[in-house]
């Protein structure tokens, strides 16, 4: 594998955790517009893609392999837990 594509496979590898994170920061900004109305989006997008990075990480070294359904429900949850501990828990 050349240079160029070991970056390919690295980038298309944390694809599915910066889509899911700069979403679900969208939304949740939306649903929650006055609890993170002092959060910017971009620190908002940060967190939930960087969890969902390292979701998509710990997924690998335990399964030994890329894509499995756990590892997705992982980047989900990992996700959302970042997202709620930014905004909702605080007006709870």
């Amino acid at each position: 594998m050349g240079p160029l594509d070991a970056l390919w496979h690295l980038l298309n590898f944390f694809a599915p955790a910066v889509g899911v994170g700069l979403l679900a920061a969208g939304l949740a900004k939306l649903a929650w517009w006055r609890a993170l109305k002092a959060v910017p989006y971009w620190r908002l997008a940060r967190w939930a893609t960087g969890a969902g990075a390292l979701a998509l990480a710990v997924g690998l070294v335990v399964f030994g392999r890329d894509g499995k359904m756990a590892t997705y429900g992982l980047l989900v949850a990992a996700t959302a837990g970042v997202l709620w501990w930014h905004g909702p828990r605080r007006i709870a």
